[in-house]
């Protein structure tokens, strides 16, 4: 039925198609010996953790001996600054590699993907998840429920949400806004009540059961922690770690801010978090600073835990370690409390790098910003450059500490209000041109600004020139703490601020 000539071809084709076949199976193994490769990522926010950490000599008196082992055994930036010192914008620029001067992401809301041009941006643990990695997420890394809902693709596992936890039956401190959230100080509760223990519970059994057990799959696991963000409960023992009698305050200098523009004020102008005024006159700074640090050793205790696992899962020593805070926290100084300013006490954050190919015990202080993040795990995976990213990887400060860098920090606070951090200097711009320039090497409190001195003129100017020259208008939905300067009015929150009228709560 069939000639010599044709069963001569069909032997020919069915050689070609299982040399192909056989080809195809080969790349996948060499794709899968690959990925086996890599290291794995374990990434680990802090949730409003300012400076007050042991390593970083932010308090004398912090006890942080977890965080403070993980920076022994890896590379410390000790001038880490974040992009934006509120959570949704600070989170949406380090998990897609953008300024919020280019996303338009200033306040609570909205959330980057419900934007239509930014809906298919690669965010970072999809970049892994797209090169073959596992991605697993507990607690809080983005804002809110963003990148956890059933619709969200950020990422393949899903576990425990961040919580606070246990809380009093009514309000600890009676704070003016009396915002819920805006609490602190001790009642009677345990450690494993608190969202905080509950995350690093599903982190521990991820890292000792499925990531234990399948030690050829490469993986992507962060943990995000709630405290020491308000409410800073905190169980007696760790309050016990900080008696008032001999406790360090706070530096605040009293009229601090006469030096510094109106516009700083509209940056904050009416919070949910107090001022210093009302800390002073209900003799509550003492118990916020304990409870602040109760809660950062608390804390501290919790992502010992979950080094704990990582070491017992066995996949430590392939596994790199970065540790984050989105921004800081201001405990008073300033005149304030929280965050939502362009000074160090909101922009400096931890920032550790920890694993195979890191120099240990290390401590950089060239200015590097929390931007950096998304290149630098990439450079670290040898992953393909992504070019839309607009930090710049840290792999050559990981090699040596001591590299010098060509960029500052820059942070971000609503359009077009700008800190440039250098490795001594602090340059900030308003939206009206009003400017602050401080020397943090004589002044690192930031009491005595600089700004105007004309034998600083081109020294300021050098910082100046690093403005971002793309400054978006907040996004269509944007909403909570946004601040607009429009046709000369100062806009709050929708509401017009009328000049002259005093501020809030002082």
């Amino acid at each position: 039925m069939f000639g010599r000539d044709y069963c001569v071809l069909m032997l020919v084709v069915a050689v070609v198609w299982l040399g192909s076949d056989v080809s195809s199976s080969a790349a996948c193994v060499q794709a899968e010996k690959q990925i086996k490769t890599k290291p794995n990522i374990l990434f680990i926010a802090i949730d409003d953790q300012n400076d007050w950490i042991g390593c970083l000599d932010g308090h004398p008196q912090v006890k942080t001996p977890n965080i403070d082992r993980l920076a022994e055994r890896g590379t410390l930036f000790s001038n880490a600054h974040c992009q934006s010192p509120l959570c949704n914008p600070s989170r949406t620029s380090l998990m897609t590699g953008l300024r919020p001067s280019s996303t338009g992401i200033y306040g609570l809301a909205p959330w980057i993907k419900s934007l239509p041009e930014f809906r298919d941006c690669e965010t970072l643990p999809q970049y892994f998840s797209n090169q073959g990695y596992t991605t697993y997420t507990t607690g809080k890394i983005y804002h809110g429920g963003n990148g956890r809902k059933k619709t969200d693709t950020e990422f393949d596992v899903i576990g425990t949400a961040s919580s606070v936890g246990a809380r009093p039956k009514a309000k600890l401190v009676n704070t003016p806004a009396g915002h819920r959230l805006v609490d602190w100080g001790v009642f009677p509760h345990k450690d494993e009540d608190k969202g905080d223990w509950k995350v690093a519970d599903w982190a521990i059994k991820t890292l000792e059961g499925p990531l234990s057990e399948n030690k050829d799959d490469a993986f992507f696991l962060s943990v995000g922690f709630f405290l020491p963000h308000v409410p800073c409960y905190a169980t007696q023992k760790w309050f016990d770690l900080y008696p008032e009698d001999g406790l360090v305050l706070p530096p605040i200098k009293l009229g601090d801010r006469q030096d510094t523009p109106d516009f700083s004020w509209y940056l904050h102008w009416k919070l949910p978090e107090p001022r210093l005024k009302f800390l002073t006159e209900s003799n509550q700074l003492a118990n916020l600073t304990r409870s602040y640090l109760a809660s950062t050793s608390f804390v501290d205790s919790q992502v010992g835990r979950v080094l704990s696992a990582l070491k017992k899962s066995g996949r430590a020593e392939d596994t790199i370690v970065v540790l984050w805070s989105d921004h800081g926290f201001h405990l008073g100084e300033k005149e304030i409390t929280g965050k939502n300013t362009l000074w160090e006490e909101s922009t400096r954050v931890p920032l550790i790098f920890a694993g195979p190919g890191i120099s240990k015990g290390a401590n950089c202080r060239e200015p590097v910003e929390l931007l950096d993040i998304y290149p630098t795990l990439l450079e670290l995976c040898e992953f393909p450059e992504k070019q839309s990213l607009e930090g710049h990887s840290l792999a050559p400060q990981l090699a040596d500490p001591n590299q010098k860098r060509d960029f500052p920090a820059i942070t971000t606070h609503n359009h077009d209000n700008h800190s440039v951090r250098s490795v001594r200097y602090r340059f900030i711009q308003y939206a009206d041109g009003s400017e602050e320039f401080y020397d943090l090497q004589s002044d690192p409190n930031e009491w005595v600004n600089l700004a105007g001195r004309s034998e600083l003129s081109s020294l300021i100017e050098s910082h100046r020139k690093f403005l971002p020259e793309n400054n978006r208008r907040p996004a269509p939905g944007s909403a909570k703490r946004i601040l607009e300067r429009i046709n000369g009015k100062i806009i709050w929150e929708g509401e017009e601020i009328k000049p002259g009228v005093p501020v809030p709560e002082l």
